[in-house]
């Protein structure tokens, strides 16, 4: 994830608070320096660091923290609302018709983008087409529309047509009844002056609502001069930031939305149609700290119930984190956590599980592909209802009559059920999580209202309440 060092190198930094409940001055520099290392590695620019290091310092050792307040407590809200302050506001999405304008280089993900945005729009009961006037790369046509397709979106594209602002002009009659109309302009290699007469021509045409710039999150401090020229082309109201499943900086997207003035509309986080958010400045800070973003995560769920087509009473969390299931349960569980996304992902929405938890987790805790998982449907479809129920009465010639009937081997029967043993260990781990009253004195204590810990700091949304 953009800028995953910096949480992870502060969560030890603010560890080394714990139990203090005075801050010095030392303490403070600590904390600075270590956001500078992050972010100046990360690429954001040296302007935008020295800003929000001086604005924390300032704070940390000039405000009174709030009676009771660990000193931990005090510089992690700090920190919080100043990480939010430097990358703003999420820009302002109606669910509206609307027209969308994307530009950005070659390479950037545009096309991806686009139908990622489609889909996304279509979840909120919208309809939306993407008009793709790329004519300038090979394939740009063929990607638009499978991808469109897996979005099951319309889709307009002229292969045969050299002109995209004729195709611009046509693709917004031909999806006329569209209610959000998303344009994909091509990119090149560089700044180059046809490409923005290219796509000031598009924008005179289309007048769209909104134009967003695609920036890969590995573009750097290059970020800076592209925002600039876009900008003073057709002007950027938003950006999207891609590629974020990587290893990619991300700094460089922070200074693109400083030099215009403009904010930050979504994340790309992976290959698929689905893997896209909603940038919410508060839930995406919170989740680098390793405080969780709980709205992302009922989201995640919500969908993931849709694609697996479990019934509500099917799907019992309390028992999942419990570690109380069989091996049915197990396989309705991994198909639901394999459609919310990888698993490092979901534990960083949820408050107090993200950071240093999951480097307790077997690194291949719950890495189930899609093929394992039909090899495991398979095998199980060779056992008896008692041996779901109670895997661990599984012996050795029953592992050998049901890779018989399963036409597999031994060892996937064995590697199915050492990994329903991880699973319930992974799951022993989180005990007590489950439980209603549990998650009720937890979010109380992150919304600010359990008398210790974040309780007592008040203040507005995200998890300080």
């Amino acid at each position: 994830m953009v800028l995953d060092d910096l949480g992870s190198s502060l969560r030890g930094t603010l560890d080394d608070l714990r139990g203090k409940s005075r801050i010095s001055e030392a303490d403070v520099e600590s904390v600075v320096t270590e956001i500078q290392r992050s972010l100046l590695s990360a690429d954001v620019d040296v302007s935008l660091v020295m800003e929000l290091s001086e604005n924390i310092e300032t704070r940390a050792l000039e405000e009174e923290p709030p009676a009771g307040t660990p000193a931990r407590d005090f510089v992690l809200r700090i920190v919080y609302e100043e990480l939010v302050d430097l990358i703003g506001e999420s820009t302002e999405l109606p669910l509206e018709d609307q027209t969308i304008l994307l530009a950005g280089l070659q390479g950037s993900g545009k096309t991806t983008s686009a139908a990622k945005m489609a889909w996304w729009f279509s979840t909120k009961g919208l309809k939306p087409a993407v008009i793709q006037t790329d004519t300038f790369r090979p394939g740009a046509f063929d990607q638009a529309k499978q991808m469109t397709e897996r979005a099951e979106v319309e889709f307009y594209g002229d292969p045969d047509s050299e002109d995209p602002v004729e195709i611009a002009r046509t693709g917004l009659e031909e999806t006329a009844n569209a209610d959000v109309h998303i344009v994909d302009t091509a990119g090149r290699h560089a700044l180059e002056d046809d490409l923005i007469d290219e796509i000031e021509e598009i924008e005179r045409v289309v007048d769209p609502d909104i134009s967003l710039l695609v920036l890969d999150a590995a573009i750097g401090q290059g970020a800076k001069d592209q925002a600039r020229e876009f900008h003073d082309s057709i002007g950027i109201d938003g950006v999207v930031i891609t590629k974020l499943d990587g290893t990619a900086k991300g700094g460089g997207a922070l200074a693109a939305v400083d030099q215009t003035d403009s904010s930050i509309a979504f994340l790309g986080t992976g290959e698929e149609v689905d893997d896209i958010e909603r940038f919410e400045p508060e839930g995406f800070i919170s989740r680098l700290l390793g405080m969780g973003d709980l709205a992302q995560l009922a989201e995640r769920v919500e969908r993931a119930m849709d694609q697996t087509d479990i019934e509500e009473d099917d799907w019992d969390p309390e028992e999942m984190l419990q570690g109380n299931f069989t091996l049915n349960d197990m396989q309705k569980q991994l198909e639901a956590m394999n459609n919310m996304g990888p698993l490092s992902q979901v534990l960083d929405m949820i408050p107090g599980m993200g950071g240093g938890i999951k480097d307790q987790l077997p690194d291949d805790a719950m890495d189930v592909t899609e093929e394992r998982m039909h090899t495991f449907r398979v095998i199980m479809d060779s056992m008896t209802d008692a041996e779901k129920e109670y895997p661990r009465a599984i012996g050795a010639s029953q592992i050998e009559r049901i890779a018989r009937g399963s036409g597999t081997s031994e060892e996937s029967v064995r590697e199915l059920l050492d990994q329903f043993k991880l699973m319930e260990r992974t799951m022993k781990q989180f005990q007590g999580m489950g439980s209603e009253k549990e998650m009720q004195r937890m979010m109380q204590q992150m919304g600010g209202g359990g008398g210790g810990g974040m309780g007592g700091m008040g203040g507005g949304g995200g998890p300080f309440g």
